[in-house]
């Protein structure tokens, strides 16, 4: 599991003209799964995510989590964060987990992550056309990929 997480000050999904998922602050995380993915692999990434330290304390040193600011998350999935670039110019995405397999992994990670977060979760929905606005907050971005633990 790869997610790129932003932190933002607002972000919103829109899918089908209609607002899907909106926050405001806290962070935009874009996720995407692999075949070979586990609830191994959720529970490790949602304890990064809810942890991480990258929001302002008193003194204006990123040093709070989400859940110390009391931030919402926006969560997407996004299949394209497996692309691979290494041969020609049109990336391939044998990487990204098929349907089958990739939903019930998305759901189970959207379950967790609310599970442990203490603000808002909104989020996308799998596989549909989906246009994503934000208001990066720095801008802090960060990617984490769970098969780089050490």
């Amino acid at each position: 599991m790869k997610v790129v997480i932003q932190r933002v000050l607002e972000s919103s999904v829109h899918i089908n003209g209609e607002i899907a998922g909106e926050i405001g602050k806290g962070m935009l995380v874009l996720l995407g799964i692999e075949d070979e993915d586990t609830m191994e692999d959720i529970e490790w990434l949602v304890g990064k995510i809810v942890n991480l330290r990258i929001f302002d304390d008193s003194e204006g040193i990123m040093n709070l989590s989400i859940n110390q600011v009391e931030g919402d998350i926006l969560a997407i999935s996004q299949f394209t964060l497996h692309a691979s670039t290494k041969k020609g110019n049109r990336p391939s995405y044998i990487k990204a987990a098929k349907p089958d397999v990739a939903i019930p992994l998305y759901d189970q990670f959207l379950k967790v992550l609310g599970h442990a977060l203490n603000g808002k979760l909104a989020m996308g929905e799998f596989g549909a056309d989906m246009k994503v606005a934000l208001i990066n907050d720095g801008p802090v971005t960060i990617i984490i990929d769970s098969k780089n633990k050490v």
